[in-house]
């Protein structure tokens, strides 16, 4: 049987030396979130992912969701009541504003607690994950009875919201829906339309379900400028905020699915269903984007949460299994299922011994801890673009995670797949069978690179909008940025060969971008065919400053006596093993860039 462990101790060491949590005491909600209270969120939340949501995650994924015949939908034993813990516990309010019930805490601590639940169970956390979601875009484009109606119960967790923009014929291409939307005299619409792969559509966990919906309006241009977003929810809300009338919105099905079995992935069927306009008509698409950019990062956390607790058991099963002698008499005499006395078996070793077995950990661990002290970083530019003292500080935390976004989604989720999947590799056989709970982390994972816009469609929007977006300042912030970093380390010689390594990539990046600039523009199939590499390579870019950070601050650590000292020498061999193994990845990235789209494009179309 799998298990989990929260990283409650490098989360602290994260917020503690790369986002500098205490630093800003001064912004609203941050006073709020002084070391011992976050100490008790994080020690909380790992007893509640722990022992609450882990030994539901195997079995969920085993049973899945079951939809009856007048469309409700049973998620798997123990949802239910591990579901009304959460509720009751208040996890669902850390962030939310207090006006409508929350807690107000900075966006970074409840993203530290995201990775706890995604971890020990992804298909569970995604229920209260879409909420969040939808209780942003009301938030941000409500009317203010929209927001007192629903927010507040949205915040608390006896509702749930979703959001639906997806049918049969169009995903990334919004302008072809074909949800119809037609106004009624009371000011409401008669809402008509198929969505598909709704997340969290129809279930059994909360009271109400208020459904985000994207539909066109009678006489709207049948393109993107003519989507509007409703409100539609699963049973009528009064104006006392008591519940009403069943509305007209139905599961018709439950997706058959790779993974995430435990969380139901519906198709939703509205017939005249009653909705409510958000925001503007004809500017819905601009409303929704709120949505998918909370929803991004959170599929960032994803990633990481999967190669986290796919690490965490490839590392327990590569020191107790015993398979083949160590090459080297040091290999052997070294290794120890921990805890415990050194064990050197008579016939073979704990297979931790072989290399090749160490480079899929390593890989594991280099990854994860810089990935958690990237998304954890990112999560604070979201904090600041709203809560910074200044406006200058404020366009630049909100240039920065505007910028990193794609790469925080389509980087953290494509290499968190691979440890996954490398994390399966080091069982061997025993990785292939279900009841190791190995194979449930990587088809959990590879969702997380499909769908709130696929990997590709995140390298594209990075290349093709976010570069150039505002002459290039979020870029050139962003470098600057990394010179002052690696500028600042090299007055350290211990810091030489990562500072060096970040500085070697940062130059592959400057170089890639200005190669883009002058071939993108007039062959756009060599942007396409640049975008990945190029996300890719800024991933490594960005885990790599937040390794150089981090090994700093491992070493002031050490300077002043610290009393783990295992830990900070553990950070440092790990900020090492990025450097030469990491980095290389950055020249072969640009070569292939730069290689360009003829190739790529010279096929006919019949030839495939």
């Amino acid at each position: 049987m799998p298990s989990y462990r929260a990283p409650v101790k490098d989360t602290q060491f994260v917020l503690s030396a790369v986002v500098g949590l205490e630093k800003y005491s001064n912004l609203p909600g941050f006073a709020d979130a002084t070391p011992d209270v976050v100490q008790a969120i994080l020690e909380e939340g790992a007893k509640f992912c722990e022992g609450v949501l882990q030994p539901l995650n195997l079995s969920g994924d085993q049973k899945g969701c079951t939809r009856h015949p007048d469309g409700s939908v049973t998620t798997p034993a123990g949802f239910k009541a591990a579901y009304d813990q959460f509720v009751e516990a208040g996890w669902g309010t850390l962030v939310a504003s207090p006006e409508y019930g929350g807690q107000g805490l900075p966006h970074v601590v409840g993203t530290a607690i995201a990775e706890y639940l995604s971890s020990a169970n992804m298909a569970f956390s995604m229920y209260p994950g879409l909420n969040d979601g939808a209780q942003a875009a009301i938030a941000a484009v409500g009317s203010d009875e929209q927001k007192r109606k629903y927010l507040p119960k949205m915040v608390e967790g006896r509702w749930t919201g979703t959001m639906n923009l997806t049918e049969p014929q169009c995903g990334t291409d919004l302008g072809l829906i074909r949800t119809r939307a037609a106004p009624q005299a009371d000011g409401s619409y008669a809402v008509t339309g198929t969505k598909i792969f709704i997340s969290a559509g129809e279930h059994d966990l909360s009271d109400n379900i208020i459904h985000l919906v994207l539909a066109k309006t009678t006489g709207a241009p049948d393109n993107v400028k003519g989507i509007s977003l409703f409100i539609v929810p699963k049973f009528i809300v009064g104006d006392d905020g008591g519940l009403g009338a069943r509305n007209g919105v139905k599961c018709g099905s439950i997706e058959h699915k790779m993974g995430i079995h435990a969380n139901s992935t519906c198709v939703m069927n509205y017939d005249g269903a009653t909705g409510y306009l958000i925001g503007e008509e004809n500017k819905g698409l601009r409303a929704m984007f709120i949505m998918m950019n909370a929803a991004r990062l959170g599929v960032g956390v994803q990633g990481l949460a999967q190669g986290e607790v796919a690490y965490q058991n490839a590392a327990i099963y590569a020191r107790d299994r015993v398979q083949g002698k160590a090459l080297t008499v040091a290999g052997s005499a070294t290794v120890a299922p921990a805890p415990g006395p050194v064990v050197v078996a008579s016939k073979a070793d704990p297979i931790i011994v072989h290399a090749d077995v160490r480079r899929m950990l390593m890989d594991g661990r280099a990854f994860n801890e810089g990935a958690r002290a990237l998304i954890l970083w990112g999560a604070l530019q979201v904090d600041l673009a709203h809560k910074a003292a200044t406006p200058d500080e404020r366009q630049t935390a909100d240039d920065l995670i505007g910028l990193l976004t794609p790469v925080i989604k389509g980087y953290c989720t494509d290499k968190g797949y691979d440890i996954a999947t490398a994390s399966q590799q080091v069982y061997g056989g025993h990785g292939y069978i279900a009841e190791w709970g190995m194979e449930q982390f990587v088809r959990d994972a590879r969702i997380a690179q499909i769908y709130e816009g696929t990997n590709g469609i995140q390298a594209m929007d990075l290349v093709g909008r976010k570069l150039g977006m505002n002459g290039g300042r979020a870029l050139r912030t962003y470098l600057g940025l990394l010179a002052e970093i690696i500028t600042d380390a090299k007055g350290d010689e211990r810091l030489g060969k990562i500072a060096g390594g970040l500085e070697k990539a940062s130059g592959e990046l400057q170089a890639s971008t200005m190669w883009l600039m002058q071939n993108g523009l007039s062959n756009p199939d060599n942007a396409g065919a640049a975008a990945t590499a190029y996300l890719h390579l800024m991933g490594i870019v960005a885990l790599g400053q937040m390794w150089l950070v981090m090994a700093k601050a491992s070493h002031a650590a050490l300077d002043a006596g610290a009393t783990d000292a295992a830990f900070f020498e553990n950070k440092l061999i790990t900020a090492r093993y990025f450097a030469e193994r990491f980095f290389p990845d950055a020249g072969a990235l640009r070569r292939k860039l730069e290689a360009g789209a003829e190739s790529l494009m010279a096929l006919p179309a019949e030839a495939f």
